[in-house]
């Protein structure tokens, strides 16, 4: 593990930019990270990412697309609306939570 600084705090990251303890997450962090990869955070944006890590606080994995929809109530269209292209794999990295299980 590595770490690295986001906007201003010190926090733990894996390889891929993905921070590893969800604990050390801000929304300061969240606009940094998101900034990071093109994405300007609308509060559509942030409710999704409230869910996400609520769940995953919650079930202890990062939701993947079928429970964003069914749990959450972000369409699949929507999700792919906030995060273009890859809609689970961005929204964790913002979120602070593991990259889904499934994502390349």
């Amino acid at each position: 593990m590595t770490t690295a600084t986001i906007a201003g705090a010190e926090v733990q990251i894996d390889d891929e930019g993905f921070l590893t303890d969800a604990t050390e997450w801000t929304e300061d962090i969240a606009r940094q990270l998101a900034a990071n990869i093109g994405i300007e955070l609308t509060d559509r944006h942030w409710d999704m990412i409230r869910f996400i890590r609520d769940d995953y606080a919650a079930n202890g994995v990062t939701p993947g697309t079928r429970r964003v929809q069914a749990s959450g109530g972000f369409a699949t269209k929507e999700q792919f609306e906030l995060f273009p292209k890859k809609p689970q794999k961005k929204s964790a990295y913002i979120a602070g939570v593991p990259k889904p299980a499934g994502c390349v």
